[in-house]
C-alpha cells in the first residue's frame, strides 16, 4: 500500500481494521502509530490512557486551550489531564481532525439507519460508537466512567459564526493518514464506527489501515510538534521527566 511505502523498513506491526469494529494496543514511546484511511471514509474515534495509570488520559479541554484550536492536524499534541505529551501529530495529509463531535449511541444509530441485528445479519449488523468503545475498554478492566471526550480522525466537524456546527461531507481522500508519535507509553483505544454527525442515511463504516513503526530520535530544540506552541515545550518538559529513569 503506497501510504506505508516511506516507512516498511522501519515498520513492526501492520493491520487492517474493517468498518464499525474496535482494536487497542500500547504503543510504546519511541514508536508512532500511522492511521491510514483506506476508501477515503473512515471515521476512526479514539481515546488514549496511561497503561501504567488509567486514571491519566487524554483530555480535550487541556489539548485544545493549550493549543488555541478546536481541530487538530500536523503540530498538535495531545496533552493528558496531568499535563503530559502523550501523542504528537508529526504527519498529517489530512488537515483536520474533529475533537468535538463525539461518538454515537444506540438510539442515534436506530433513528438514522434503522435497525440491523446480529440475530438477523451477523457481523453486518449496525453498531454505535459507544458500544464499541465500551467491548475495547472492558479488556483493559475500563468501562463507562471511562468514556471521556474522544477524537474523531479523517472527520471535520466546524462551528458557523452562529454556534451552529457542521459536519464536512467527503472530508477525507482514499490513502490519507496521519501519523501519532508516541512521547509517553499510551493506551489507544480505537472504534470505526461512523461518525454520529455524518448525514449519510447508509450504514457504510470505512476500513481502517494502520501501522506501528519506529520513530527517529526527537530534537527538542528543532521538534516541530515541540515548537507549535510555548504549551506545548512545557508538556513535553513534564514527559520528560517521567521519562527520566528509563534504561
Amino acid at each position: 500500500m503506497s501510504a506505508l511505502r516511506d516507512i516498511e523498513d522501519r515498520m513492526v506491526h501492520t493491520e487492517t481494521v474493517p468498518g464499525a469494529r474496535y482494536w487497542s494496543l500500547v504503543i510504546r514511546r519511541g514508536f508512532t502509530l500511522r492511521l491510514v484511511d483506506v476508501e477515503g471514509r473512515a471515521n476512526v474515534s479514539a481515546l488514549l490512557f496511561n497503561p501504567q495509570n488509567v486514571l491519566e488520559r487524554y483530555n480535550a479541554p487541556d489539548t485544545l486551550k493549550g493549543q488555541h484550536t478546536s481541530k487538530l492536524t500536523k503540530g498538535n499534541m495531545l496533552y493528558s489531564d496531568m499535563g503530559r505529551v502523550m501523542l504528537s501529530i508529526v504527519e498529517d495529509t489530512v488537515g483536520w481532525h474533529d475533537t468535538i463531535g463525539g461518538v454515537s449511541d444506540a438510539s442515534m444509530v436506530r433513528q438514522q439507519y434503522g435497525e440491523q441485528r446480529y440475530q438477523e445479519h451477523r457481523n453486518a449488523f449496525y453498531r454505535s460508537g459507544r458500544e464499541l468503545f465500551l467491548i475495547e475498554l472492558q479488556k483493559w478492566g475500563l468501562g463507562r466512567r471511562d468514556l471521556v471526550p474522544n477524537l474523531n480522525f479523517f472527520s471535520k466537524v466546524s462551528a458557523d459564526l452562529d454556534g451552529t456546527l457542521r459536519f464536512a461531507d467527503n472530508h477525507s481522500q482514499p490513502g490519507a493518514y496521519v501519523d501519532l508519535r508516541a512521547e509517553m507509553d499510551t493506551l489507544v483505544v480505537l472504534n470505526t464506527a461512523p461518525h454520529p454527525m455524518d448525514p449519510s442515511t447508509e450504514y457504510r463504516p470505512g476500513m481502517l489501515k494502520l501501522a506501528i513503526y519506529r520513530a527517529p530520535p526527537v530534537d527538542p530544540e528543532t521538534d516541530v510538534c515541540v515548537n507549535f506552541r510555548p504549551e506545548n515545550a512545557r508538556a513535553y518538559a513534564n514527559t520528560r521527566i517521567l521519562n527520566c529513569q528509563e534504561a
